[in-house]
């Protein structure tokens, strides 16, 4: 007699096996990431053009306001535009990730409804852009700090350290309102006025050493925060020193928000294909 052959179900494979199925999908995100990235800058000039203007403006505008009218103070003997650019250098890392990390999963609604692979990846990729403009913007920091002689210390050997604090940061309350984003599609209209009043409250403009005492620990309950105050640390050096009660409170939230954000996208991943 032939052997019996017996079909064994085992629930909740697919679940202990997520992380391995992502790097089992990894040329997928190299795909999903170039695919991105050639869009942004493939036979355009204004692509790479935006990534340089739109800091360098954003740049000159908040030094006119806060430096020249304000009359705020820098940090140090730090010239001012070199400061804001390098609390906007940051920003533009978290607020163009959340954006676009927030709006990947419709924006791949076809591919979700055909095929399997971790929802993870859709998200994840799409901040690829992001980086690459994080990239081609540096070089405007560069060349400020070599126009004004301002020279960075030995703290810049932990700059990429506080890029990936910057990326967990963003990539937290994107899985969360990406998954939103499925169900209540209004949501994406929430993220720009958002990411718009964040600009503003978050110190880039200025120091946020001008925060009075009693309220920085407050303030720093906004994780861009610590953030901002860790890249002005590592690239102005002692001119900009680091508040640590803050940055730990801002590192505890930044914790919270990618844990929260990976368990809801996880918990909501399998309602996806139906949804959009």
């Amino acid at each position: 007699m032939p052997s019996e052959r017996v079909l064994i179900l085992e629930p909740g494979r697919a679940e202990r096996h997520y992380w391995r199925d992502l790097w089992h999908y990894r040329e997928l995100f190299i795909i999903l990431a170039w695919r991105d990235v050639a869009v942004r800058y493939k036979q355009t000039v204004i692509g790479v053009l935006w990534a340089l203007l739109q800091p360098f403006f954003s740049m000159v505008v908040l030094t006119v306001i806060f430096g020249k009218l304000a009359k705020l103070p820098a940090d140090g003997e730090t010239p001012y535009a070199v400061m804001v650019y390098a609390g906007m250098l940051p920003w533009q890392l978290f607020s163009g990730i959340l954006n676009s990390a927030s709006n990947s999963l419709i924006g791949n609604a076809n591919l979700i409804s055909k095929v399997y692979f971790p929802r993870l990846i859709i998200p994840l990729s799409s901040a690829v852009v992001t980086l690459v403009d994080f990239g081609i913007s540096f070089f405007i920091l560069a060349g400020l700090m070599l126009w004004y002689g301002f020279l960075p210390s030995w703290q810049i050997l932990f700059l990429p350290l506080f890029i990936l604090f910057a990326i967990a940061a963003s990539l937290g309350p994107a899985l969360w309102i990406t998954a939103l984003n499925i169900k209540y599609r209004d949501f994406r209209y929430v993220i720009p006025f958002l990411i718009q009043l964040g600009l503003y409250v978050s110190p880039v403009g200025f120091s946020s050493s001008i925060i009075p005492e009693q309220w920085r620990l407050l303030y720093s309950l906004n994780p861009v925060v610590g953030i901002i105050d860790g890249f002005r640390w590592c690239l102005l050096g002692g001119e900009s020193e680091l508040y640590l009660p803050g940055f730990l409170m801002s590192f505890g939230i930044v914790a919270f928000f990618l844990w929260y954000g990976i368990s809801y996208f996880r918990k909501t991943e399998k309602t996806f294909a139906d949804l959009v």
